[in-house]
């Protein structure tokens, strides 16, 4: 799928980053794979296509390989289960070969957590996306039990039959699935008002190599540590994550989203601050940097809009530092407009500038479609990625300095696009999430180059700076290296402890999350 970019976009990429050198992909159908080292069994699929498919998920390296055929590792098999005991069946077929075992959802994991390794076991991907059906509602307890493969679009139609919602809105949210959002701690954009999965997420039933563990949905319990948290972000390698229950909220009467303008970001950020603090029910609040700003405005807004736009802002003294938030309010009206009022007076007081509802019901318009942009980028011949790290209030403006310059200074002699917004806002601190584009080469192998030597240093700055390696997306592979400078070498032994406990053959998911370790224990 595209999203187009606009004529005034593309022109101001041309000058921020220089032309592209627009590619030219490879056919996925051209792409053979090795023979597959599964032997015949009636739910695995063999098919060289089917394997090329689900060989990638969506970071920016599997983009780069899926479109140029540079593909080192497929899967040797993926199946389609449609109910639990064909995903046991396929666990313990697994367990008699030897085979490693990838959970797939909706493959969109972008750190490289569905990828399959260079292995001398063969390996087979589950996929669990036919697994998709709500099977019970409890509306006095408010929760919903849903099979783990359910995509978000379908997740909500089945719930707003019933007059409710997730409320859970990821911007993966129309391809990737509830168990994929357990499995990697997920974050929607309404996180301030509906929370992130973890608050969401009430219990469910694990497949483990070693037998199922069912996850009850207790409101509280203090039999020791909370299980559904070790499940929660463990990322396939403690097995398969077949039924999920989570907290349904009824629709809300009313929803609005709007804009405001500050004079410069770390105005918009001591504003932010004080909402997220603030006991008034905002439900979003997402505040772009300057660069973001301007090139949100020249993607969304033709000259003569934006021209004009420009013009009453810098009459009010808003001019090229200019930092554009984003609110939303949910609930009844009167919740709403008690949330517009005070969010107005807060930002007033820092010479924001309200700019009504348009700006709002854009960004609503396109919050899915944005993902999308990368690949009109690549066919004109530009790279795009995207990080993310959290870190407290105090730490936010350094942070997030350090990192655009590492993005920025990376690259001797080539200028590198960077920019930065804040989002899902907490009373202790905030979400920072960047993006970078820059030039494809014509040789796949140098851009991949460039890409990791980009990533490295965004990443090496935010564990400097003491913030989490992810905030939303996981560790996957390409978080690996830095999980233990989080978690510290025992934090680390835990979570090996905890595979070992259900996976003593190392079969689920090798190389994600943990080290996984030569030889099976």
């Amino acid at each position: 799928m595209r999203y187009a970019l606009s004529s005034p976009a593309e022109r101001y990429l041309e000058r921020r980053i220089g032309p592209g050198v627009p590619q030219e992909d490879v056919c996925l159908a051209e792409i053979s794979p090795p023979p597959s080292r599964l032997p015949d069994h009636p739910l695995v699929e063999r098919v060289p296509e089917t394997r090329v498919r689900y060989s990638r998920g969506e970071s920016f390296p599997d983009l780069l390989a899926l479109r140029s055929g540079r593909i080192e590792a497929f899967p040797d098999g993926v199946a389609f289960p449609t109910e639990e005991t064909e995903v046991l069946d396929l666990l313990s077929h697994a367990r008699r070969i030897g085979a490693r075992v990838i959970p797939w959802g909706g493959g969109t994991s972008v750190v490289g957590g569905v990828n399959p390794g260079l292995d001398e076991h063969p390996t087979l991907t589950v996929s669990l996306e036919r697994m998709g059906r709500l099977r019970d509602l409890d509306e006095e307890s408010m929760l919903a039990t849903f099979e783990s493969g359910v995509r978000g679009p379908w997740l909500e139609a089945q719930l707003r039959g019933w007059g409710y919602t997730l409320g859970h809105f990821p911007q993966s949210f129309e391809y990737s699935t509830l168990g994929g959002w357990v499995a990697t701690r997920s974050s929607g954009q309404q996180s301030l008002h509906y929370g992130r999965i973890e608050d969401l997420f009430r219990g469910g039933r694990l497949l483990t190599p070693e037998g199922p563990m069912d996850l009850p949905p207790f409101p509280a319990s203090a039999a020791g540590p909370d299980l559904r948290h070790v499940v929660l972000g463990s990322e396939g390698r403690l097995g398969l994550i077949t039924e999920v229950q989570v907290r349904v909220h009824p629709l809300p009467e009313e929803e609005r989203f709007w804009g405001i303008v500050f004079p410069g970001w770390e105005d918009g950020i001591e504003a932010v601050r004080i909402m997220a603090q603030d006991p008034r029910p905002l439900s979003m609040l997402r505040l772009s940097d300057a660069e973001e700003t301007n090139s949100l405005l020249h993607q969304a807004l033709n000259p003569y809009v934006r021209r004009l736009l420009e013009g009453l802002l810098a009459r009010r003294g808003l001019r090229e530092e200019k930092s554009l938030l984003i609110l939303g309010a949910t609930g009844d009206s009167r919740t709403v407009r008690g949330a517009r009022a005070r969010a107005a007076e807060i930002s007033k007081a820092r010479k924001g500038v309200a700019i009504g509802d348009v700006a709002g019901r854009e960004w609503r318009n396109n919050r899915f479609r944005v993902p999308y942009l990368r690949n009109t980028l690549w066919e004109k011949g530009w790279a795009v990625d995207t990080l993310e790290t959290a870190t407290v209030w105090s730490a936010v403006v350094p942070t997030a300095r350090d990192v655009l310059r590492a993005l920025r200074s990376t690259l001797d002699g080539e200028r590198v696009l960077a920019m930065a917004h804040l989002s899902h806002v907490y009373p202790t601190g905030a979400s920072l999430y960047f993006t970078f584009f820059f030039w494809l080469a014509a040789d796949p192998e140098s851009t991949l180059e460039r890409w990791r030597a980009l990533k490295a240093a965004a990443s090496r700055a935010i564990v400097a700076r003491g913030a989490t390696i992810s905030h939303q997306h996981g560790v996957g592979a390409d978080h690996l290296p830095y999980l233990e400078k989080e978690k510290g070498a025992r934090g680390v032994a835990m979570l090996e402890a905890l595979a070992r406990a259900v996976d003593p053959d190392a079969t689920m998911n090798p190389g994600k999350l943990i080290p996984n370790p030569s030889d099976p224990l």
